[in-house]
């Protein structure tokens, strides 16, 4: 999956690491909780891969596992 800049972000994660994506992210507190939340565009060959019965995978780096949420939206008009 490739990261999309997300609409009204108000910050971009490891803009100067080379080794990571640069990644657009919209801060946001819904009901008292913090939310970062981030845009990402699937390649043609994972969209094929959903097509066809596959699954989302989540990785997260380290050792602990933070609260996460997957979501999908509309395609843009």
């Amino acid at each position: 999956m490739q990261p999309l800049r997300i609409s009204n972000a108000t910050r971009v994660l490891a803009e100067t690491q080379d080794e990571y994506y640069a990644l657009a992210i919209r801060d946001e507190e819904i009901s008292g909780v913090n939310h970062m939340t981030s845009v990402w565009e699937p390649t043609p060959k994972e969209l094929a891969d959903l097509a066809s019965g596959g699954a989302v995978r989540l990785t997260i780096l380290g050792t602990g596992h933070p609260p996460v949420m997957i979501t999908t939206q509309p395609a843009p008009e």
